[in-house]
């Protein structure tokens, strides 16, 4: 059974889900924040089968997010370094990191968020980076950009109607 693709589709929520939206690459990604950049640290980290961990990386590299550099002749080896669309995911990964924090660690919280220079937790929310305001529910709504086709603004348009509790 082959995947469906997202690349097609305006969405830019779809698109980021073509990248990323298999677990294995957010893993990865995750993994790369870390400072692993060989595929073996990649593959001890993630205890993932070597086949399946060559072609996420392949295509992370594909998309933009990893470059592949050879840091050996003989045997080729290679490191994945994050790229500036890479580093650009963090925030995505400290969201679903406060998130998973707050909804599934019963047991409590193994990985936090700290400040490096005064060790205080810290705790990621979205701003509007030219107010600098937390992005709020009702406050902030998600509009038909500029280059929106017709199934974007209906689907928007039927949003923004939703979120003001109109019919």
């Amino acid at each position: 059974m082959q995947r469906k693709s997202f690349g097609h589709m305006q969405c830019p929520i779809a698109r980021s889900l073509e990248r990323v939206g298999e677990w294995w690459s957010i893993l990865i990604l995750r993994d790369a924040f870390y400072g692993l950049t060989r595929f073996d640290e990649f593959q001890k980290s993630l205890d993932i089968a070597p086949n399946m961990l060559t072609r996420r990386l392949n295509a992370l590299v594909e998309a933009g997010l990893l470059e592949k550099h050879r840091y050996c002749e003989r045997p080729p080896r290679y490191e994945y370094l994050l790229t500036e669309r890479g580093r650009d995911f963090r925030p995505v990964l400290l969201a679903l990191l406060a998130w998973g924090n707050r909804h599934f660690a019963p047991e409590g919280e193994s990985v936090l968020l700290v400040d490096n220079e005064t060790g205080e937790r810290a705790e990621p929310i979205l701003v509007d980076e030219r107010t600098g305001q937390p992005i709020r529910e009702g406050r902030h709504v998600i509009g038909a950009g500029p280059a929106a086709g017709g199934a974007i603004k209906r689907r928007v348009a039927l949003a923004v109607v939703r979120q003001d509790g109109s019919d």
